[in-house]
């Protein structure tokens, strides 16, 4: 059974466009909507539209609704993707694919560049080198949202990472337990924050909740080491 997991903040206009994309995969069994405190009707949309919905009476963050959002899922592949797709949601089955076909336990999926100038490349390329050191594996696509897994890899490693640090905390902890990661490019388009206030301050959560997730798994590495007193590079 496959289950798609979408965590949606504010995303009553975004969302309808996006599951009516996945309603036309067959490979898609059921929707999750996880309602992260939104303060619109993002949640009373979600059930008109026929999917299972999770509530958060307050606003937890991505890492907390992708959690509860599993594990009201049923589906033992898992697609987490974001609430404003739209039509480029039915990307997804080039997600699912490789998953399907016993050819990776997670797959990530490579948006095109961006239309409109953005950040920096700050928070990108600090994810990029957090994935290389720590999991030993090259990264293009290490904070991408969109990505299809086995519900194996979530039971492996365990707790996610809160807010915007889950997908690199993800990546990491799946490629050092072990598991095949693979990145494939796909056409998907989303909300794109440019390089006003607002962007700024998204971009600035972003790399706080990143640090925080590197800086995690790092002292986890140290530990380990120590721990089989094996001498640090």
């Amino acid at each position: 059974m496959i289950s798609v997991v979408i965590p949606a903040y504010n995303e009553e206009r975004n969302l309808p466009a996006t599951v009516a994309a996945l309603r036309m995969l067959p490979e898609v069994d059921e929707i999750v909507v996880v309602d992260d405190g939104s303060a619109d009707g993002t949640g009373s949309v979600a059930e008109e539209l026929g999917c299972r919905v999770v509530r958060f009476a307050r606003n937890q963050g991505k890492g907390a609704a992708l959690t509860a959002g599993a594990r009201a899922a049923n589906g033992d592949i898992l697609v987490f993707l974001d609430a404003d797709l739209g039509a480029s949601a039915a990307e997804a089955r080039r997600l699912l694919s490789p998953v399907m076909a016993g050819e990776a336990d997670m797959v990530i999926g490579c948006l095109p560049s961006a239309r409109r100038p953005g950040g920096l490349g700050l928070v990108k390329t600090l994810a990029a080198a957090g994935v290389r050191w720590l999991a030993g594996m090259p990264a293009t696509a290490a904070l991408s949202g969109q990505r299809a897994l086995r519900r194996a890899v979530l039971e492996a490693v365990g707790e996610l990472s809160a807010g915007f640090g889950v997908e690199v905390g993800l990546t990491i902890d799946a490629a050092r337990a072990g598991f095949r990661v693979l990145e494939v490019p796909v056409a998907m388009h989303h909300r794109e924050t440019g390089r006003d206030v607002r962007g700024f301050l998204h971009r600035g959560r972003q790399l706080v909740h990143v640090c925080r997730a590197l800086a995690r798994r790092a002292m986890r590495r140290v530990a380990e080491r120590v721990t089989n007193r094996v001498p640090l590079p």
